[in-house]
């Protein structure tokens, strides 16, 4: 094999399901994202606006880089039992925090990946520098889904999710960027959402103003992990239960509904029904060492106890029991001020 199925050949070994090689350069949306940092549709991510140039042209992540390795990882479990989906008692986790943190699983993985790229070149020696290369778990300015798409890895959908027609959308993506020339994939051209919208209608808090553009402000995703502050109160109700994350657009989408097949990586799974819709009382009584011990390992820990309760009050609120009612008196004497604010909401809300 040559020096490209190797790479794939290795990729694989080290459990990846998907992976793909497009041409360094310049993002395909780079525009278009660059229009929606404009618009303000960020919201607080302020992250997500720094390093324009980097974000827009690998040639300024990693400088002489010809070459994208990009490699996708499912995290499809299991689904809920409609009885705990349904279930107002429960607060719902995105399906991605039901087990440990995904970077945890995927850069250690990546970095082996990184290191077999460099030894199998053949570039050694004083005269032949090693090639240089660089790892992301979408924790860097680099514009994964584009890179994904580019590498024959599926398409971006309305839902901006990368979706792969054998695989659906529950996949985390990496990359390893090299100056290696490598042989590059073709994209996906013959397969698209078509005239589906099942993810723009079915999203609650309505955060898809047009096909493939998502407002961050909207969306409960970002609602619930990203935001620091107060939830705006006009979209809290819209919420329901939904504590970390979010799946709804995922979840009626043809492509993973039909698709998808369960993740090998055993990690992923959760340890039981609780990790993936726990009870909100018991949420409730958390305090930040309790917090920490729970969900030590997973990417729960990023919302702190300051936006898991928060979330967990809003929950309570729109659940409306006198078990709730209960549970919201004791978070309105919270000693913090973001809690103790949407916990009184949430009374107010069951008066």
């Amino acid at each position: 094999m040559n020096l490209t199925d190797r790479i794939r050949a290795q990729a694989t070994e080290l459990g990846f399901d998907l992976v793909g090689i497009a041409p360094a350069g310049s993002a395909t949306h780079a525009r278009e994202y660059a229009e929606w940092v404009s618009a303000g549709m960020l919201g607080g991510m302020a992250y997500m606006a720094r390093d324009p140039d980097r974000r827009s042209d690998l040639r300024c992540v990693l400088p002489g880089v010809r070459s994208v390795i990009v490699v996708g990882l499912s995290h499809y479990t299991l689904a809920l039992p409609a009885a705990v989906m349904h279930d107002p008692s429960r607060g719902l986790n995105a399906r991605y925090a039901w087990g440990v943190d995904y970077h945890d699983l995927m850069l250690p993985r990546l970095n082996e990946l990184a290191r077999f790229v460099r030894e199998e070149s053949g570039r050694t020696g004083a005269l032949r520098a090693m090639p240089s290369t660089k790892v992301y778990v979408d924790t860097g300015a680099v514009l994964e889904r584009d890179w994904a798409q580019m590498a024959g890895l599926g398409f971006i959908g309305k839902n901006t999710c990368l979706i792969n027609p054998r695989a659906g959308s529950w996949l985390f993506l990496g990359e390893v960027l090299t100056d290696l020339d490598l042989e590059i994939d073709r994209p996906q051209t013959k397969v698209s959402c078509g005239n589906c919208t099942r993810c723009l209608v079915a999203c609650p808090t309505h955060a898809f103003p047009s096909p493939y553009v998502l407002d961050a402000r909207r969306c409960i995703s970002y609602l619930t992990i990203e935001l620091r502050g107060s939830i705006p109160l006009e979209l809290r109700p819209l919420i329901g239960n939904r504590i970390f994350g979010c799946d709804i657009c995922q979840d009626v989408c043809p492509w993973p509904t039909r698709f998808a097949k369960p993740t090998q990586a055993q990690a992923f799974y959760p340890l039981n029904i609780d990790r993936a819709a726990p009870k909100l009382i018991d949420l409730a009584q958390l305090t930040e060492a309790d917090f920490q011990q729970r969900f030590a390992g997973t990417p729960i820990l990023r919302s702190k106890r300051r936006g898991l309760l928060r979330n967990v009050a809003v929950a309570l609120g729109n659940w409306g029991s006198n078990e709730a009612r209960v549970a919201l008196k004791k978070l309105a004497t919270d000693p913090d001020p973001i809690i103790a604010e949407h916990a009184q909401w949430g009374l107010q809300r069951q008066a």
